[in-house]
This record gives C-alpha cells, sequence and structure tokens, in this order.
C-alpha cells in the first residue's frame, strides 16, 4: 500500500471530530490528499447499516448480530473506499476501525476475543492502520460530554458500567499493541490535544 492510515479510537465523548478536522486542515495545507471517513459506515450501504447499529428503536438487537453488522459495514467499508485510497496512495483518517469492535463487543459485551478476531479477519482484508490514535478520557466525561451536545443513541445510552468496560477494553488494547496505538490524553484542551496528536503524525508524514 502506498498510502497511510491513521485511525483515531476512543469512548463516546472524547472529542474525536473536533480533533479529525483539525488533522485534516494540518495534513492537506501540507499538499496532501486526504480522506475522512467513519466506522461504522463511509460509504452508502455501510451508512444504512450504520443507522440499523444505532438506531434506538433497536433495543433487541442481539449481541452477535450487533457484532455482525458491523463487520459487515467495515467489509464494504474496506472493500469500497479505504483500500481503493491506500493504493491510490491517498491518506485516510478514519473515525475507529477494529479496535472498536474489541472495546465495545469484546471487552463490553463478553463476546470472546476470538470470534471478533474472526469475524473481522475476513472484514478487514488484511488492511489494519499505519497508527491509532487512542483519545483517553475517562467514560464519566465522556458520556457528560455527549449529553450536552445532542440526543444519545443506541450505543451512547448504554449503562455506566458498559461504557466501563469499554474504556477497560481500549487500555487494554494500548498494551497489546504499543506500536501502533498511541495514547492521547483528551482531557486537556482542544490545541494541547491537537499538539499531542502532531507529535505522532509528523513522524509518520
Amino acid at each position: 500500500m502506498k498510502g497511510l492510515f491513521i485511525s483515531i479510537e476512543g469512548t463516546d465523548g472524547a472529542g474525536k471530530s473536533t480533533q479529525i478536522d483539525l488533522l485534516k486542515k494540518y495534513i492537506t495545507e501540507k499538499g496532501r490528499d486526504v480522506i475522512v471517513t467513519r466506522e461504522p459506515g463511509g460509504t452508502p450501504i455501510s451508512e444504512k447499516i450504520r443507522e440499523i447499529i444505532l438506531d434506538n428503536n433497536n433495543s433487541e438487537m442481539s449481541y452477535i448480530t450487533e457484532a455482525l453488522l458491523y463487520a459487515a459495514s467495515r467489509a464494504q467499508h474496506v472493500n469500497e473506499k479505504i483500500k481503493p485510497a491506500l493504493m491510490e496512495g491517498k491518506i485516510i483518517i478514519c473515525d475507529r476501525f477494529v479496535d472498536s469492535s474489541i472495546a465495545y463487543q469484546c471487552a463490553a459485551r463478553g463476546i470472546s476475543r476470538e470470534i471478533i478476531e474472526d469475524i473481522n479477519k475476513y472484514a478487514i482484508d488484511g488492511i489494519m492502520p499505519d497508527i491509532t490514535l487512542y483519545f483517553d478520557i475517562t467514560p464519566e466525561e465522556g458520556i457528560k460530554r455527549k449529553k450536552n451536545m445532542h440526543t444519545l443513541d443506541r450505543i451512547e445510552q448504554e449503562k455506566q458500567d458498559f461504557h466501563n468496560k469499554v474504556y477497560e477494553g481500549y487500555q487494554m488494547l494500548l498494551k497489546l499493541y504499543p506500536e501502533r496505538i498511541k495514547r492521547i490524553d483528551a482531557s486537556k484542551d482542544i490545541y494541547d490535544v491537537h499538539n499531542q496528536v502532531l507529535k505522532y503524525i509528523d513522524c509518520m508524514l
């Protein structure tokens, strides 16, 4: 692959969207071709799957159905958008990728890591981020921020224990993949966080 794949991870309310916008502007000003995308979503088919996953009316969705829907959305996303863009030498900034499935479906939902990894092995088609920036903020603060921004979706409305387990899942991933996953202290102000991001991205560029 000739391009660069940057994934952005973190619990809900970590401020990822703001930092993604700042990072896109920074890289674009350097004359690089940047594509910002998200998961679940990123393509017309994947966005329709996203609507199903996050719909508050779908409270009866089983955990394994949820995991399979995330993987289905990701498979389409990788095939239609991420892989072609990387082969063209573009820079991809993706709001969430496969690490989210480990944190949310494995750590929080309790599905075995082996099952989640097996499902996603086919979905990612050998594609993994070159670097993952993990925006670290306490789950309590994250949900508080979200509540002040908009109506919560089906995942965001989960109980505090769920969000605590997601947080623990990300802490586990930090220890497992220290070469790829880099911690960003998301409790700081916007520009402090942005400078933390640039410390890692400048090295990649």
